[in-house]
């Protein structure tokens, strides 16, 4: 065999500067939404030296079905798509792409909270059927309120600063945090996180800890009338449970960008919940972070294979 390495993508496309990046590859795209045995069979024709990973899981069996596999390469910061034990057992790199959309992410959140407080969805539906509400509606002013966050790596801290630039109060509840900056107070447990916010912001990966961190017996612990925004992942949420906080009046409203299985296609729980505002996991999706993923994920493929590859 001949010709250049092969670089799997799984994915329809890439920024053309990530493209660019990787002409010494062969580069070969999975498709919107391949499924394991597409990446297997994929695998299998072609052994790619690399993952570009933007949909679908990357599992020990994908792996397997390509020996020549040194990296596998996120389009984005969550890895939880990728089984990490396995890749470490084959001595599979793998890495991500932290902060590449930490601007998209935390402007996103922030037209969530909006929308929430402000009942942006409801308004504008009630208005398109005749009705004109200003009588008798009222919004939630953000300024002196609390603000929670659920993590504060690149993307919380930057949800943090504007928070503040609202004129709220931010908590921060973050294990890993070894200092936190002047203008956010720590939390020390999750529920004293949620009993002091008036909103709710989750900024952490999913990991098998934390998964379904929001249920039942954490809303428990939340203000009434709380606001809860997910742009993380939506394995951190027990639907059902967030689903009966909504209907009993714990939360406010809830705005979600991300869910335990994606895509999320009609009929789906959240369809008729009149008090939650859904994204299609879009928040990370800007021109301006389209192209930082793909270059900084083309970037860790070559220093990987770079590193791995010896001339003959």
């Amino acid at each position: 065999m001949g010709g250049k390495d092969v670089i799997l993508v799984t994915g329809s496309d890439l920024a053309e500067q990530a493209m660019v990046m990787l002409q010494g590859f062969e580069v070969v795209f999975a498709g919107r939404q391949p499924t394991e045995d597409d990446l297997i069979a994929l695998c299998e024709r072609h052994n790619p030296v690399a993952i570009l990973v933007r949909y679908g899981r990357i599992t020990a069996k994908v792996m397997d079905a390509a020996p020549a596999l040194q990296v596998i390469s996120k389009h984005g910061s969550g890895i939880d798509v990728i089984d990490q034990a396995a890749a470490a057992e084959r001595n599979i790199a793998v890495r991500a792409a932290p902060g590449a959309n930490a601007a998209a992410v935390a402007e996103h959140t922030w037209a969530l909270i909006l929308a929430c407080a402000k009942s942006v969805v409801p308004l504008d539906k009630r208005l398109r059927d005749g009705h004109w509400d200003k009588a008798t509606h009222k919004s939630i002013e953000l300024e002196g309120l609390t603000l929670g966050l659920i993590g504060l790596g690149a993307i919380g801290s930057r949800v943090a600063t504007i928070g503040h630039a609202f004129g709220m109060k931010v908590l921060a509840y973050d294990p890993y945090a070894k200092s936190m900056p002047a203008l956010c107070e720590r939390a020390e447990t999750l529920t004293g996180l949620l009993s002091r916010s008036d909103v709710i912001s989750l900024h952490c990966p999913l990991t098998d800890e934390n998964r379904e961190m929001i249920n039942s017996e954490t809303l428990a612990h939340c203000k009434r009338n709380a606001i809860l925004v997910n742009t993380a992942r939506g394995g951190l949420i027990h639907s059902e449970s967030l689903l009966a906080a909504l209907q009993d009046g714990t939360l406010h409203s809830a705005a979600l960008d991300s869910f335990p299985h994606e895509p999320l296609t009609a009929p789906h729980l959240w369809q008729s919940v009149e008090n939650v505002v859904i994204s299609p996991h879009i928040g990370g999706v800007t021109a301006a972070s389209y192209i930082k993923m793909g270059t900084v994920a083309a970037s860790n493929i070559l220093a990987v294979t770079d590193v791995n590859t010896v001339s003959p």
